[in-house]
């Protein structure tokens, strides 16, 4: 296994964990963000009043995101296990 082999594998896992991630934490910064422009206007300073819709919105992209999310994780573990004679070899 060179090490082109392997940077190459890393940068493909990294690469995936950065879209999962981004899938999943995006929509809860843009609700946070309309939610502080909220607070901002209407000059309420209350802390935890962000903090339920952003939850709401991450268990709902978890949700709808999960089965596209769990497929991308097996297509890249599938092609692991079934490449690991020809990276070892």
């Amino acid at each position: 296994m060179t090490p082109e082999v392997v940077l190459d594998l890393f940068g493909d896992a990294f690469f995936l964990v950065v879209v999962l991630v981004s899938v999943i934490v995006l929509p809860s910064l843009m609700v946070g963000l309309v939610i502080s422009m909220f607070q901002a206007a209407t000059q309420i300073n209350e802390q935890t009043l962000s903090f339920l819709p952003r939850l709401l919105i991450t268990l709902l992209v978890v949700m709808s995101a999960g089965p596209w999310i769990l497929t991308r994780l097996m297509d890249l573990f599938n092609y692991l296990f079934l490449n690991i004679p020809i990276l070892i070899g």
